[in-house]
């Protein structure tokens, strides 16, 4: 018995060594001419939903997706794209992640011992076609008709601060254009600041056929891209209408982290104005109802408004649920709840490598509409390395020195890039010195907490831009006091000096190709200020 046992085991290993020869040799070989088989990729999308698929290979092997965003080309030494994410699949199909810019897509093919597909291409997301357009994600068909009070959502534009909506009664007299249709135009509007809109049909509902498309516009309200493809809409008129507002969570960057100073965003009801947040730290009793959950957190009443922005940081690790419903003026709600979201803490087993602090030039947000919950006006999202972001929208150096205790201490990161500052630049009863003051402070706490701190000089300001987008006069001794404060900035051991690459023609003030409202800069002003970080790694302790 001892001899078969040893004779099977026998056979088997040379059994198995064979094979494992056999494969070894076809793949390093490439036997089946694997390498010259081209990767095809195509995309279908259904609800916001998108999935990849590409050409199976007459091979058994696995896949490795990587998804790029494209750099700015303007820091020297950065390479033509930015790693986002990767991820394996044993399908030729892969669930594209959402994104609010273009990505691009590259399939790798992997056998036992490894790489089997020659160099691959980046295949692009096709929602980001030249010309720009928004390309719809709500469809209303005969399968799917809307209500007579409908949203439309589509996938948002980047850098758009706001979108004109079109209602017509046919097809618009030509397709690609940036003008409004002279013969079937029924309405329009431009107060649209959200990716998506309930629209009132019900005037329109006499017409034989209704069509929809949107464009983007700056914040001169002039285009970005052209208008998108029009859109049918069936309507049924006995349709129940939507009565809650729609969390907007369609276009969020890969891995989407909500900042410690979370922001929550949604797309609003037609003819509400006041909006009732509320977080918890459990699901609701109870989904799409009228009254608040006795067990909430925290709440929050923000008025004209699709976005709220939390004044506590949410330090503790763990999922976080929220909603939000539009209240009238006696604070009931009108219609219900809507969906429960949710989000993530992660718990901070040991010290994190980076931390990014200061106001909401670090939080993130930009072209006049978008919160720092679009992760793509963020510039840790771009950065090579993880970085947690306690920025929060509105600091002073004075109040980003007063919370370093509260916020920082806590998480203690070995690094922490520091960038404050801006808003006392604007403010003329702020001066210089006081600003390097508070920056001294910051510095002082991190030497005493052994945090190294990375600061990050003061980018111009456009005080024209500014007072378009926020009515508000900048201080005329802006640029003195920048000056000042980024000379100190730079007598420090550890620092990055932005300030160069933001300057318009004539090196006098923000670029607006970087930051449409003059202060704080869209996603080419964020992804430089990653790429110039990410250049200057040595000055990170490691």
């Amino acid at each position: 018995m001892r001899k078969f046992i040893v004779a099977f085991v026998s056979v088997l290993l040379l059994t198995l060594s064979f094979t494992a020869l056999c494969v070894f040799l076809t793949e390093k070989t490439d036997l089946f001419n694997l390498k010259n088989l081209k990767i095809e990729a195509t995309f279908t999308e259904e609800n916001g939903s998108m999935t990849m698929t590409w050409t199976k290979y007459p091979y058994p092997c696995f896949y490795k997706v990587d998804v790029y965003s494209k750099t700015t080309g303007k820091v020297a030494g950065s390479g033509e794209y930015h790693h986002l994410k990767n991820e394996y699949t044993f399908e030729n199909s892969y669930h594209v992640p959402t994104t609010a810019i273009p990505n691009y897509y590259k399939v790798t093919a992997y056998g036992i011992f490894g790489k089997l597909s020659s160099d691959e291409i980046f295949v692009p997301n096709p929602n980001y076609n030249n010309p720009m357009r928004p390309i719809p994600i709500y469809r209303y068909t005969r399968e799917n008709p809307a209500s007579p009070i409908p949203y439309f959502v589509w996938h948002s534009i980047p850098d758009g601060v706001l979108y004109e909506f079109e209602l017509l009664s046919g097809p618009p007299d030509e397709e690609n254009t940036t003008t409004l249709s002279k013969t079937n135009h029924l309405t329009s509007t431009q107060q649209v600041f959200t990716n998506g809109v309930q629209f009132d049909l019900r005037p329109y509902l006499n017409q034989p056929r209704l069509y929809w498309r949107v464009r983007a516009l700056n914040l001169r309200k002039e285009p970005i891209g052209v208008f998108s493809t029009a859109e049918p809409i069936v309507v049924d008129s006995a349709k129940t209408i939507p009565n809650k507002p729609l969390l907007n969570n369609f276009d969020v960057m890969p891995d989407f982290q909500q900042p410690i100073y979370p922001v929550y965003h949604w797309i609003p009801m037609f003819g509400a104005i006041n909006y009732e947040v509320e977080l918890m730290a459990e699901p609701p009793l109870e989904e799409n109802n009228t009254a608040p959950t006795p067990h909430r957190a925290w709440a929050k009443v923000v008025n004209d408004s699709f976005s709220c922005y939390d004044e506590y940081p949410r330090m503790y690790a763990g999922k976080y649920y929220w909603r939000v419903r539009a209240v009238n003026a006696k604070g009931e709600t009108i219609g219900v709840y809507s969906d429960t979201d949710t989000f993530e803490m992660p718990a901070h087993l040991t010290r994190p490598f980076a931390a990014a602090f200061g106001d909401s030039i670090t939080h993130g947000g930009g072209a006049v509409s978008f919160s720092p919950s679009s992760m793509e006006y963020s510039y840790t999202t771009y950065l090579d390395f993880p970085a947690i972001n306690i920025g929060r929208s509105g600091d002073t150096s004075r109040m980003s020195l007063d919370r370093f205790d509260q916020d920082v201490v806590p998480i203690k990161p070995i690094n922490l890039m520091i960038l404050t500052g801006s808003n006392c630049l604007r403010n003329p009863y702020i001066t210089a010195e006081t600003v390097i003051s508070d920056l001294e402070g910051i510095y002082q706490k991190c030497i005493s907490n052994d945090i190294r701190p990375i600061m990050l000089t003061l980018p111009p300001v456009n005080p024209a831009n500014i007072m378009l987008a926020f009515r508000t006069p900048t201080d005329p001794n802006w640029y003195t006091k920048m000056v000042a404060i980024n000379k100190y900035i730079k007598s420090k051991p550890y620092y990055i000096d932005l300030e160069p690459y933001f300057y318009d023609p004539t090196h006098t003030f923000m670029d607006p190709v970087f930051a449409n409202d003059g202060l704080h800069p869209d996603i080419m002003g964020k992804m430089i200020m990653a790429e110039i970080i990410n250049q200057h790694k040595d000055v990170f302790k490691q």
